[in-house]
C-alpha cells in the first residue's frame, strides 16, 4: 500500500484480486484498485466505519478528486471512503480495444466482458469489505449506474451494508431495454425543447451545423468521424447542472469564416472530441444496453430501434422543414462503433453482447420487499438519464426506502450539490428529517 497526502486529506492506494468469474473462485482472477481517503488527522482512528462510493457508468472509473471537494468533504467528516475503480475501469484490469486482444477475437472478448454488470460488480464489493473493515457492513454511496449496484446489493447482499444512499441512480426492476428508450425518448425531447426555449439563437445554430454535417462529414482530431447523428448525441449534456450553458457557448463559436468559406473551427471540433469520444470509458458504450437486460430477450440495439419509434428525431426530416433539431441523450447506437476509434475495434464484440439472450436476473423484489437496511434515493425530477417514473416505481417496492424528490439538480446533483445532498440523504436514513 502507497500512502500520501492532498490537502486535509490522505490517501491510500489499496490493491484486491478478484475472480473474473465468482462462480469459478479458483480460476482467472483480476485486480480491482482503490484509493481510501480520510480526514487528515483521523487516519489513525480505528473505529471510523466504512463509505465506498460506487460511480456511474457503466464502465466509468471513480472520479479523480484533489483534496475533498464537495459531498466527499462531507463523506470523511465521519467515514473512511474508498474510491473503488470497478473491475475493467481505471487501474482495474482495463478493459479497452488495447487489452481486450488478449483474451483473442471478438467471441472470446464478449465472453470476458458477460462477467463485468453489476452483480459480477458487488461480488467483488463482498470479497474487498471485509478486507478493509474486519466483517463490520459498510455505506454505500451509489452514483447513476453506483445506484443501479447498489439496488443489486440489496438484492443478494443486504448482509453487508450499514446503510445505502443513492443519487439518481434507482433502477427499474422491470423494464426492459426498449420500454427504458420509449420512455426516454420523450424525456430527451423535453430537454431540448426546454434548452431552445432558453437559448432561441440556438434552434439556427443546431440546424446550420447539421446541415453543414450533412453535406461536409467531418473528421475530428484523433480520427473521429462527426456525423449529424454524432452531433446530436450532444444532447447528453442536457443532463447535467450546466450542461445546457456549454452546449450553448459550443454552439455559438462553431463557425469560423475561411477562404474556402464558412466551416467548423477548430476550438469547436476539438471539444466536441472530447465529448464524444470514448476512449476513457469504453465498457460504457460497450456494455450500456447490458444494464437493462434480464434474459429475456436479446438488448438488439434497443435505443437504436425505438428512435425509429420518433421520427421527430430524424435530422434529415427536420432539416427538410422548419422543426427544430432533437438532440439525444444517453443513448448507444451501431454507429458509435464506426465513427469512434476507441470503439471500431470493439464493434463486433458489442454486437455479440447485444445479441446475448442469457443475462442473469439483476433484482429479487421478494428480497426488496423485505428490505431492512436503511435508505434513501435522491431522485431528480425529469431526469434525463434515468426516469424519474421508474425509480419512484422501485422506490415503492423497495422496504423502507426513503426518497427525496427534487428539481433542484439534474443528474450530476451529488457533485453540483455537494455537502448538501448527502446531508439531506444521512438525514433521511437516519431519521432525522
Amino acid at each position: 500500500m502507497t500512502t500520501y497526502r492532498q490537502p486535509g486529506v490522505v490517501l491510500t492506494d489499496h490493491r484486491f484480486t478478484v475472480p473474473l468469474d465468482h462462480a469459478d473462485p479458483d480460476g482467472e482472477r483480476i485486480e480491482l484498485y482503490g484509493r481510501e481517503v480520510v480526514a487528515a488527522g483521523r487516519q489513525g482512528v480505528d473505529d471510523l466505519p466504512w463509505l465506498v462510493y460506487l460511480e456511474g457508468g457503466p464502465g466509468c472509473a471513480v472520479r479523480r478528486f484533489s483534496g475533498a471537494p464537495a459531498w466527499l468533504g462531507r463523506a470523511v467528516r465521519e467515514y473512511r471512503v474508498l474510491l473503488l475503480d470497478q473491475r475493467g475501469t481505471g487501474r482495474s484490469t482495463p478493459a479497452d480495444r488495447r487489452t481486450l486482444p488478449l483474451r483473442g477475437g471478438p467471441r472470446e472478448q464478449a465472453a470476458y466482458l458477460a462477467h463485468f454488470r453489476a452483480d459480477a460488480i458487488v461480488r467483488d464489493c463482498e470479497l474487498v469489505r471485509p478486507r478493509l473493515t474486519g466483517g463490520a457492513p459498510w455505506t454505500v454511496l451509489g452514483q447513476s449506474y453506483g445506484g443501479f449496484c447498489a439496488t443489486h446489493y440489496l438484492s443478494t447482499a443486504p448482509e453487508g451494508l450499514a446503510a445505502v444512499l443513492v443519487t439518481g441512480g434507482l433502477p427499474s426492476l422491470h423494464a426492459t431495454a426498449d420500454e427504458v428508450y420509449r420512455a426516454a425518448y420523450p424525456r430527451m425531447r423535453r430537454k431540448v425543447l426546454a434548452h431552445y426555449e432558453r437559448y432561441p439563437q440556438d434552434v439556427e445554430a443546431a440546424r446550420r451545423i447539421a446541415a453543414h454535417l450533412v453535406e461536409h462529414p467531418v473528421a475530428l482530431p484523433g480520427g473521429h468521424r462527426l456525423t449529424v447523428e454524432a452531433f446530436q448525441s450532444l444532447g447528453a449534456l442536457l443532463g447535467v447542472g450546466d450542461g445546457g450553458d456549454q452546449l450553448h457557448y459550443l454552439l455559438e463559436d462553431a463557425f469560423v469564416r475561411t477562404p474556402a468559406g464558412h466551416e467548423l473551427s477548430d476550438p469547436f471540433l476539438e471539444a466536441v472530441r472530447g465529448h464524444l469520444s470514448f476512449a476513457s470509458r469504453p465498457l460504457y458504450a460497450v456494455l450500456h444496453e447490458s444494464i437493462y437486460a434480464d434474459g429475456r430477450a436479446p438488448t438488439a440495439w434497443a435505443a437504436e430501434r425505438v428512435r425509429a419509434e420518433f421520427p421527430d428525431f430524424d435530422a434529415a426530416a427536420a432539416l427538410a422543414g422548419d422543426a427544430p433539431l432533437l438532440l439525444t441523450g444517453e443513448t448507444i447506437h451501431p454507429w458509435h462503433f464506426t465513427t469512434d476509434p476507441a470503439l471500431v475495434p470493439l464493434r463486433e464484440t458489442a454486437e455479440l453482447l447485444a445479441a446475448r439472450t442469457d443475462w442473469p436476473a439483476l433484482h429479487d423484489t421478494r428480497r426488496l420487499a423485505a428490505n431492512t437496511v436503511p435508505t434513501a434515493a435522491a431522485v431528480y425530477h425529469d431526469d434525463l438519464y434515468v426516469d424519474t417514473a421508474h425509480s419512484l416505481e422501485t422506490a415503492r417496492t423497495i422496504r423502507g426506502l426513503r426518497t427525496w424528490v427534487t428539481d433542484e439538480y439534474e443528474h450530476d446533483g451529488v457533485r453540483a450539490g455537494g455537502a448538501r445532498v448527502l446531508d439531506r440523504l444521512l438525514a433521511l436514513v437516519r431519521g432525522e428529517v
